[in-house]
């Protein structure tokens, strides 16, 4: 435990209080994962935490926790408690506080989240948490259906934590999962939105195939219900949709946009299939339906507009292909912009290595061949972009043309020649091309 931790259960102890670091700190030090924040829990009311330390502030004062600070950094302190009823499938609305650490761990989801520690009594391990950190498994402290109904986000975090650690459902908490995932209705798109991040971002990101056969996604993210059920009858693929999709994750980078792009690239497609008389499918197009089904997704689960608009950029592009040939790659370059574009260059060949073995390793060389042409680009810093261009307006105005319009019509032309012939990119140059236009 960090120094500060041990100062702070020395303190509520040495007063004659219980305490214990609990929680995931305790689950992530057994495991040797740094843990992301250290939680503590004790028997002393909120009012006597706050008597012991100089500086502290109510963080969820009803539910009994207090931040306590040391030298600016904060650690949640709570007393043990037992939680009243779950009207909203999310929040109790009373709590009690307890005397037993018992019946405080009683009322958290998992086992292997339900453990105690204090460098003076050890562990406390009451649920079994060990044995299911040996075996790999997510089970529920006590019925599983009492957990999900306390707190419905419960059953999605139970993938996460899955998908985060390489663990397995336990039987009960899977069925439990599938009977209650109609309450993650109830769950507000912020919280939704965190998790499915956190398992996507996650080793196994192909656990949202668990979330769809438990029924979750159906509540959440109906789409990816649509893209698991519509087969790809074509050389090119040899997955459903929604398989082809959990595969092009597992091939991309734990990246933020990747793996949204990853998740988004192909949801237009169910839309849009077709079959010809031979039996071939075509989805023409699917990749501007995607785009739009990507930025209705993303509002509805309240995602940033800076990553709404970048995941979708790629999804629009992500099937965008172009000669090998360094004009074609500039031109690319400024369609799907310059810091963009080595992502999209990883969605390709995500894509390529989620795909069947048809012209796989065609489809890989031209893509190599893509990329070599941008490296050397950027090497050459050649102009691809309006602001790149060795001519402004400013240059232009004051070289006697009129602002308006036209001026930049002329910026914009000369940018063409430029993607054409990236020698011409010299103010002397591009200044008498421009007195060319203008006549």
């Amino acid at each position: 435990m960090p120094d500060k931790v041990k100062e702070i259960i020395r303190t509520l102890r040495g007063a004659g209080f219980e305490a214990w670091a609990v929680g995931g700190c305790v689950r992530d030090s057994i495991l040797g994962r740094a843990p992301g924040d250290w939680d503590i829990t004790t028997s002393a009311l909120p009012e006597q935490t706050k008597e012991l330390f100089p500086r502290t502030f109510d963080t969820g004062i009803q539910h009994g926790t207090v931040t306590v600070l040391l030298e600016g950094e904060g650690f949640e302190v709570t007393t043990y408690r037992i939680d009243g009823t779950y009207e909203d499938s999310r929040h109790p609305t009373e709590v009690t506080f307890t005397r037993s650490l018992r019946e405080d761990l009683l009322r958290r989801d998992f086992t292997i989240n339900a453990m105690a520690y204090s460098d003076e009594e050890g562990l406390v391990d009451i649920f079994g948490g060990m044995e299911d950190l040996e075996r790999g498994v997510i089970r529920c402290v006590g019925d599983a259906r009492e957990r999900f109904r306390e707190d419905a986000l419960r059953i999605l975090r139970g993938v996460r934590f899955a998908a985060q650690l390489g663990f397995d459902l336990e039987e009960e908490t899977r069925e439990g999962m599938r009977e209650l995932a109609p309450t993650l209705q109830r769950i507000s798109a912020e919280r939704i939105q965190t998790e499915l991040l956190k398992i996507l971002l996650s080793g196994r990101p192909d656990m949202l195939r668990t979330a769809w056969e438990l029924g979750m996604t159906a509540w959440f993210l109906p789409e990816f219900d649509r893209m698991m059920e519509t087969s790809q009858e074509t050389p090119h693929h040899m997955y459903t949709v929604g398989e082809h999709t959990l595969h092009a994750l597992l091939n991309v980078r734990p990246d933020r946009v990747l793996r949204l792009t990853m998740l988004f690239h192909d949801m237009g497609k169910p839309d849009l299939k077709t079959v010809d008389a031979d039996g071939t499918a075509h989805f023409k197009k699917h990749a501007l339906r995607s785009e739009e089904l990507t930025r209705e997704v993303m509002r509805r689960l309240k995602f940033d507009n800076e990553t709404l608009k970048s995941v979708a950029t790629l999804v629009r592009y992500h099937d965008y292909r172009m000669p090998v040939r360094g004009e074609a790659v500039r031109r690319a370059m400024n369609r799907i912009g310059p810091a963009l574009f080595p992502l999209y260059l990883e969605v390709r060949r995500a894509d390529v290595l989620a795909q069947s073995l048809y012209l796989r390793e065609e489809k890989l060389a031209d893509i190599a061949g893509v990329e070599r042409l941008y490296r050397e680009a950027l090497a050459r810093r050649e102009c691809v972009t309006l602001k790149d261009l060795a001519v402004n307006g400013s240059d232009l105005i004051e070289a006697g043309f009129r602002p308006g319009r036209e001026l930049g019509e002329i910026l914009q032309s000369l940018l063409d020649d430029v993607m054409r012939e990236p020698e011409l990119n010299e103010r002397e140059r591009l200044l008498a091309l421009a007195e060319e236009k203008k006549k």
